[in-house]
């Protein structure tokens, strides 16, 4: 047996409770990872509400998109880890519990400059900008990068690596102590989306790449802002995923528009983004350009409290639950 926080009925952040549940069992590709500390994400809020279900074959009632911790048990099949090894991982869910067992490629090796809290902070922002911001937004040096919401956990991860590839990045906020969070993290243009107009304000910039979790009434701006043969990216939709498409301007502008979730894709394709991330990010993790931003590290047992945080949505980076 083990402790878990799991999601006793949709709804409000109380309906998470710890509980004594079966620990897993491990597959012959998988490790057993001992967690030592887990992200909070807002796709575990959307779970808890009952509005993102679980991938078929993960426990339903324990959230959680990543981890750091210890391996202590093997398949046998497993090659890339022994057991003690440091990793972090992407996991479909279960990773705010004692144990979690996770696929040996979507591992990484926590470097030794990191603790166990900030390697937790990393897996599900990192792929997912690598995945979204290098890959399908094929961002290139000197290009012009626009984040949306960019003192978040998705967000500081993308001014960073943006940045420290090369890229020129804006960003919006909502308040002018997120505006130099965000100035520190590497971004040049900062809009305060709560008294300016980011389209007003970077009409004369040309933007090549935007990454946006908002919708909503943001798209037509973003096509209004985007270059010739820009890319746009979406990874969320939290004000309205409707929204009125004019053709003649996206041919006109030969833009690009992709989006993508990332949780339901199968062990292969995370397998090959957690190499990639592995080739080009983890150096730079490993020797301290990019920085991990921790806004709050609270015990398992205040899971309640980490999700009244990040709906609160005054973040300065990620929230992480320690065990």
């Amino acid at each position: 047996m083990m402790k878990a926080v799991v999601i006793t009925a949709p709804g409000g952040p109380e309906v998470l409770k710890v509980a004594e549940i079966d620990r897993p069992r491990v597959g012959d590709f998988e490790v057993l990872v001992e967690v030592k500390a887990a992200g909070v994400n807002r796709p575990d809020v959307f779970q808890r509400k009952g509005n993102y279900p679980a991938p078929a074959g993960v426990d339903p009632r324990v959230p959680g998109l990543e981890v750091a911790g210890v391996v202590v048990e093997r398949g046998q099949y497993v090659e890339d880890w022994q057991l003690g090894d440091r990793v972090c991982a992407l996991v479909a869910g279960g990773g705010y519990a004692q144990y979690v067992n996770v696929p040996q490629g979507h591992c990484l090796p926590i470097p030794v400059n990191l603790t166990f809290a900030e390697a937790a902070s990393l897996p599900e922002t990192v792929f997912t900008v690598w995945d979204n911001v290098f890959r399908r937004g094929k961002i290139q040096p000197g290009d012009h990068l626009l984040v949306h919401g960019g003192a978040g956990g998705i967000g500081s991860t993308a001014i960073q690596l943006g940045a420290l590839f090369g890229a020129v990045v804006c960003t919006t906020v909502s308040s002018a102590e997120k505006a130099l969070f965000c100035q520190g993290l590497g971004a040049e243009r900062i809009i305060n989306y709560t008294s300016q107009d980011f389209q007003n304000e970077l009409a004369d910039f040309g933007i090549d790449v935007i990454l946006d979790s908002i919708g909503g009434d943001y798209f037509e701006k973003n096509l209004a802002l985007l270059n010739d043969d820009g890319r746009l990216v979406y990874i969320n939709a939290m004000q309205g995923a409707k929204v009125e498409l004019n053709l003649l301007k996206l041919m006109q502008k030969r833009i690009v528009l992709t989006g993508s979730t990332l949780r339901g894709r199968d062990h292969e394709f995370k397998q090959t983004l957690r190499d990639a991330v592995w080739t080009h990010v983890w150096p730079k993790v490993s020797n301290g350009e990019f920085k991990p931003t921790l806004f709050s590290i609270l015990p398992f047992e205040e899971a309640p409290e980490a999700h009244r945080l990040m709906e609160n949505s005054d973040l300065l980076g990620k929230i992480v639950l320690s065990f």
